[in-house]
């Protein structure tokens, strides 16, 4: 019983929530013009803003969207500018361990389906910018809503574990990749996440990275998400930039459902950064 317990107590202190280091973000200077590029290129509205927001109601960041999951239905939550509802007593610090290290201001595990898989490989310099960004948005008062996700799931501690399996920064991937691309695999594999969904999952939520982007079902079982390795996804370099600004495919067919909402996000980035995003994918391995 005492092995158990010594066990138990190492357990939870090797998954205990960790931040960064207290200096990690010494001397570097916020920049809003560059964050509001991090925040679209992030996809921060798609998910907490109104589904059906438009216009400048997209910087209402008040939540309250639901993402049904096999493991319970979590809610986004309120990341405005208001200091008690939303995130406005953040510091960049608090940002950056949210987002890179997946844990609170008060130090808890924050939940996956918050990508901060995916933003762990964002710079620090890009996190600064953005919480100067978010500092200009409007507040909201309205209160998060708290998830719906049931025992065994509603244990946080349990996401320790998790973070040790598959909290990995390292690129997907790898090589002697030209500016562009290595622009591209920034943009696609850190800020705008797209293998969060774009990458079938295993039975604990991980991502199968051997079949990166190769697609998979919804997470609500209803649906699945394209594969868009080259294996798949036959488009030019040219076709997957326009589609990102406009939502038109090559064959004339529009992004719908979630997907239009982050086309309304790829849209504000430049030019240049769609094209980037293109030329990653055609070096990404293909996957039939």
């Amino acid at each position: 019983m005492l092995a158990g317990a010594i066990g138990a107590a190492i357990i939870l202190y090797v998954t205990r929530p960790q931040g960064l280091p207290d200096d990690a973000l010494d001397g570097l200077v916020a920049d809003a013009a560059r964050g509001e590029v991090v925040f679209w290129a992030g996809g921060c509205a798609a998910c907490h803003a109104a589904a059906d927001a438009t216009g400048e109601q997209k910087l209402v960041l008040g939540g309250g969207q639901r993402f049904p999951s096999p493991f319970g239905t979590f809610v986004a939550p309120n990341i405005s500018n208001d200091p008690d509802a939303g995130i406005g007593r953040w510091s960049a610090m608090d940002l950056a361990n949210a987002m890179t290290r997946g844990v609170s201001p008060e130090g808890a595990h924050y939940y996956p389906v918050f990508p901060f898989g995916s933003y762990a490989r964002s710079t620090l310099q890009d996190i600064v910018d953005l919480r100067a960004f978010l500092a200009t948005v409007p507040a909201d008062s309205k209160p998060s809503a708290p998830h719906e996700v049931g025992f065994p799931f509603n244990i946080r501690l349990g996401l320790g574990l998790w973070k040790m399996l598959y909290l990995d920064s390292d690129w997907v991937l790898t090589g002697n990749l030209t500016p562009e691309e290595s622009r591209g695999r920034y943009l696609v594999e850190a800020l705008a996440h797209c293998g969060e969904c774009h990458t079938p999952r295993d039975a604990f939520g991980g991502l199968r990275r051997n079949r990166w982007l190769a697609g998979g079902p919804t997470p609500d079982g209803k649906g699945n998400f394209p594969n868009i390795t080259p294996g798949k996804l036959d488009w030019s370099e040219a076709d997957v930039a326009e589609y990102l600004n406009s939502g038109f495919t090559p064959e004339y067919d529009s992004a719908g459902g979630h997907m239009a909402l982050v086309v309304e996000n790829t849209a504000r980035l430049p030019a240049e950064d769609r094209m980037a995003i293109a030329a990653y994918l055609k070096r990404v391995p293909p996957i039939e």
